[in-house]
Parts: C-alpha cells; sequence; structure tokens
C-alpha cells in the first residue's frame, strides 16, 4: 500500500516530457529546445535546492561547533560512557518513540526497518541547546550546554515515479541510511572535600572529565508488502579523558597527587529491527487495489552485546609547586595499554496507532542490560534500565492550501527511564513540539522539526538535576533521486 500523500500522487501522475503523436519538423524542432529548456529548468530546480541544503548545513554545522561545549558540571557524566545523547531526531516531541515510527519523509536511524518505508531521499541535521540546574542538600548551579545532534542521509534505491508513471505496482522496497551521531558525553568539575579523622587537616578531592563518543551508522532496510527488516552497522568511536587531583589541606608544603587516564573506545555493534505494519477498514478502489488509511504498525529492534576495544594512557603524578625548582615525581606513565570490555545488549518493542496524513499516537519500552557492561580500563558496576514513552502527532489537514496551521504537525508526549548509572537513578520529561512544512523548489515537502523537552534527573539523597531542553532540526526531501526519464 503506498503512504503518500494526496498531493505526492498527484504530482507523480504527472505525463512524462514530450509524450504525443504526430509530429512535424518544426514540432520536432520545438520539442527539442522545450526539453533542453526543461533540463535546464530541472538542473535549476535541482542546484538550488542542493545549495540551499549546503548552505544551510554548513551555517548549522559552524555554529553548532560555536556553541558546542560539554556540560561542565553534569556529575553522572562520569559513570560509564557517559550520559546518553538521544537520537530521537523528529520524534523528539512525542516522546522519542522510535520502534514503530516510520514516516516517509523523516528519518528513524533508531529502528533500520523504517528505511523501507522512505518515500524521499532525505537529509537530515539538528542541534540541541540545554539549560540545567543542579542541586544538592547544600548548593546548586545553573548549566548552559549545547551541541550538533545529528546528522543523516537516508534514501530510497528506487524512485516510485517509475513504477507510477509505467502504472506498476511493486511489492519490495529497499531503502539505505548513512548517518553521524554524538552518543555520549562526558563534562563534569568536581570537588569534594574529606576531614580525616582525628587531626583537623582535610583531603580536597577535585575531579574532572571530558569527552565522550560518537557513532557512524550504516543501514539498509528493506520491505515487502507490509513487513520491513533491517540493520545497522553502527561503529563507536571516542575519547574518555579523566582527571583526578588530591590535595591534603593545611599542612603545609606536600605533593599534589594527579591520577590521569585517558582511554580510546571503539566497538562495532550491530542492530536489527523489525516492523509491520496492520491495514484497518481496507476499501477496494476502481483499480481493483485495497487501500486502508488506518493501520497499527508493531515494531521491535534491538542490539545483541558487542566487545569493547580500548587504549589507554595511564599517569599517576606527584607535584609539589612549593619548592623551587617545583618537584615533579612521575610515579607511572603507561602509554597505548590495550584493554577489552563489553557493551550490553538493549531492545525496544512498541506499536503505534495512525490514521495517514492526520495523526498517530504510540507506545513502547526499552529494557538495557546494563549490569552487563564491562570495561577493563575503567572498572565499575552498572545496573539494568528500563524507558517506558508515549506520544502523539496530530495534523488538522496535511493537504490544505489556504491554512498554513492545519498542516503543521503537532506533537507531545512523556517518558520515564531508570539510568543504569546508578541503582535509584531515574530521568522522566515531558515532550512537545512542531513539524513545521516547509515547500523547497523541488515540490517536495521538508520540514523544519521544533521540539522542547522539561525533565528531571533524580535519586533518592545525592545530586538532583532539573533540565530544559530544545532541539532544532532540517528535514529535506528531494523526489528526483533515481529517477528515470523518458522522452516519447
Amino acid at each position: 500500500m503506498s503512504i503518500f500523500s494526496n498531493r505526492e500522487k498527484a504530482e507523480s501522475k504527472l505525463p512524462a516530457h514530450g509524450q504525443g503523436k504526430g509530429k512535424t519538423a518544426p514540432s520536432v524542432a520545438a520539442a527539442l529546445f522545450t526539453s533542453r529548456f526543461s533540463s535546464g529548468f530541472r538542473f535549476a530546480r535541482f542546484y538550488f535546492p542542493v545549495r540551499f541544503g549546503i548552505s544551510l548545513c554548513s551555517i548549522l554545522f559552524f555554529a553548532a561547533q560555536a556553541f558546542a561545549q560539554p556540560k561542565d558540571n553534569s556529575p553522572y557524566s562520569r559513570l560509564g560512557l557517559g550520559e546518553e545523547v538521544s537520537h530521537a531526531m523528529s520524534a523528539a516531541g512525542f516522546g522519542g518513540l522510535s520502534a514503530a515510527y516510520a514516516d516517509p519523509f523523516h528519518v528513524n536511524v533508531q529502528n533500520p526497518a523504517s528505511y523501507g518505508w522512505l518515500a524521499a531521499s532525505t537529509f537530515e541535521i539538528g542541534a540541541y541547546g540545554e539549560r540545567s540546574k543542579i542541586k544538592t542538600d547544600e548548593r546548586s548551579a545553573t548549566v548552559l550546554t549545547g551541541n550538533l545532534s545529528h546528522l543523516a542521509l537516508a534514501f530510497p534505491m528506487r524512485n516510485s515515479l517509475n513504477d507510477e508513471l509505467d502504472n506498476k505496482k511493486r511489492n519490495f522496497f529497499w531503502g539505505m541510511n548513512l548517518a553521524l551521531l554524538p552518543n555520549t558525553a562526558i563534562g563534569y568539575d568536581i570537588q569534594t572535600e574529606e576531614v580525616l579523622g582525628g587531626i583537623s587537616d582535610s583531603i580536597l578531592n577535585v575531579f574532572q572529565g571530558t569527552g565522550g563518543t560518537s557513532k557512524l551508522v550504516w543501514g539498509n532496510g528493506v520491505r515487502y508488502k507490509n513487513f520491513s527488516a533491517g540493520v545497522n552497522i553502527d561503529y563507536i568511536f571516542g575519547q574518555l579523558e579523566s582527571k583526578r587531583v588530591v590535595l591534603i589541606q593545611d599542612i603545609g608544603p606536600s605533593y599534589v597527587n594527579e591520577f590521569n587516564d585517558n582511554i580510546s573506545v571503539r566497538s562495532l555493534q550491530l542492530t536489527f529491527g523489525f516492523q509491520y505494519k496492520l491495514d484497518l477498514n481496507k476499501k477496494e478502489n476502481a483499480d481493483g487495489r485495497y487501500t486502508s488509511d488506518e493501520s497499527i504498525i508493531i515494531g521491535l529492534y534491538g542490539n545483541p552485546k558487542s566487545s569493547l576495544k580500548t587504549r589507554s594512557t595511564i599517569q599517576r603524578i606527584g607535584i609539589n609547586d612549593n619548592l623551587r625548582p617545583i618537584v615533579i615525581d612521575t610515579i607511572v606513565n603507561d602509554q597505548d595499554v590495550k584493554m577489552g570490555g563489553t557493551l550490553p545488549s538493549e531492545w525496544t518493542l512498541g506499536f503505534v496507532y495512525q490514521k495517514n496524513n492526520k495523526w498517530r499516537i504510540g507506545a513502547e519500552y526499552t529494557y538495557g542490560g546494563w549490569s552487563k557492561y564491562d570495561n577493563e580500563a575503567k572498572p565499575e558496576t552498572l545496573f539494568d534500565s528500563n524507558r517506558f514513552a508515549i506520544g502523539a502527532e496530530y495534523s488538522p489537514d496535511a493537504t490544505s492550501y489556504n491554512n498554513y496551521l492545519k498542516r503543521v504537525r503537532y506533537r507531545a508526549g512523556i517518558f520515564y527511564r531508570s539510568d543504569p548509572r546508578l541503582d535509584d537513578l531515574s530521568q522522566y520529561a515531558l515532550t512537545f513540539g512542531f513539524g513545521l512544512p516547509l515547500i523547497l523548489p523541488r515540490g517536495k515537502t521538508s520540514f523544519v522539526n521544533l521540539a522542547f523537552e522539561a525533565g528531571r534527573y533524580h535519586t533518592g539523597n545525592q545530586i538532583n538535576e532539573n533540565y530544559m531542553k530544545m532541539s532544532l532540526g532540517f528535514t529535506l526531501n528531494d523526489g528526483t533521486w533515481f529517477y528515470k526519464r523518458k522522452f516519447r
């Protein structure tokens, strides 16, 4: 079943250029002129949107680089691989639903089965900004941060316009995706003071860390009728840098002890995905085909556990800057220390009930077996995680020509997640957003996706964090890739 909008169907059924009968010599010359003029016009239609897209992406990329910074006081990012970065992209406004989310004009990079539903070549880029307020029983701090959130290019391997012009019904579809995503982020600067028993001296500990991991994704998804399956090959890479300074205060000249670790991580991960669309209230058209504007999509995706490889630089240094010259003792200086580990499996199951071009509502559950996480270069204990999310999207009239607000996609959702970094750390948030449609010179509908997330990280008796995040993404769609032009 086609999931194009009525407008896309109308555009796809335009007659091929030059179709006609009984051309005389002048009409042939006119046809050649028209063909060349149309080719030039089509080139212009191709060139300007591409130039616009490249300029937009360049501006956004350099702007993101200008303000990109780790959250320099995110205390829990010192655990595991850091603080997880959301890959919800256009779904960020409705709870980050991903298992059963399949849209012909948006990329769902989390479930590769969704690539089989793509109807246009889609380029997506986005960034986010976040304001957090971190509280303890005694003090609080406000932190601002932001970064590039995603860069993705996905496309169907065959243009559906060819089938429309040839009046063919195709049951097999194939889509591909390339993406570069931030995966985790590390940024903290923490000080603790410990009083030694029996004496008045105290120990000052300073914990600092930066870095994180990124994910390079190559994915393929195939669909046969209403069932789709896909696989992502994810290459995870990055640096985990940590520094601990220990100073014994109030005892006069003494050594400051520094513990420096720089860990390079690499992992190759496979993500498998499946989606099945169950059509409801089928109706037979005049051509004998059955269509339905209501459906339920059931989706499942996840990754089995994978190996983790690390290379570390380990330094243990004693510094006494009260002496002249300054005394620096290097106790440990190990270079290129190779170790291993394990990244755990994670699986997400969900469903979406939708009415084409009108609304969708869904829910999903995610399980992460993080108690199986292992990193020999940075030993620590994590915990299994669970995530529940529900969300909805509504568009009053996607084909309205005279009321823009009716074409807007309105989104809202909520989610709850038990964070694997502590046994009592949880995250919950309310999300809402908008998909603002744009008609670019190519004629395909593109989108500006705006999402807001208000949430909280909560623990029983330690550090709590309230945050407000805004995400801005651009989705540029092009329907001319792999289009075979015919002249008759």
